[in-house]
């Protein structure tokens, strides 16, 4: 790996990148979602998703760059029983910590196939991740 490709792996320019619409709204076909707690616009809405009460169907497709606060927080949505499902959109970093203490062989993973093309919030330019993804459906 030259060195270029080293400083792309690392680049966090931003943690602002739409979830593909027709990736989403397969999902939703699927999971009939009711709730975003951390929208692509999150700027425009005036509440933190961390903050308040989610929903019964949740789609997160969380800041990158803090997957573990959010699994954390679905988990006692489903505790506290606002929420029935929360399915996640994530790198599918099999190696973290998160991953093993909140996920491996506790619920159901997905590995996506290819690399889906994310919106960039400044540009409005599809652009492919640099990592593969996966979803993580959390249950009640």
């Amino acid at each position: 790996m030259n060195i270029k490709t080293i400083k792309l792996f690392q680049s966090k320019k931003s943690d602002h990148w739409q979830t593909p619409p027709d990736f989403y709204n397969k999902l939703d076909q699927e999971f009939n979602f009711d709730f975003d707690p951390c929208p692509f616009k999150h700027d425009i809405t005036k509440w933190d998703g961390l903050e308040i009460d989610w929903k019964k169907r949740n789609f997160i497709n969380p800041p990158y760059s803090n997957v573990k606060v959010w699994i954390e927080k679905a988990l006692k949505e489903i505790e506290k029983n606002n929420a029935e499902v929360c399915v996640f959109l994530v790198n599918a970093n099999t190696d973290t910590k998160w991953f093993h203490d909140y996920i491996y062989n506790k619920h159901e993973i997905r590995f996506i196939k290819g690399r889906l093309k994310f919106i960039n919030s400044s540009v409005k330019k599809n652009s492919p991740n640099m990592r593969p993804s996966m979803l993580v459906i959390l249950k009640k």
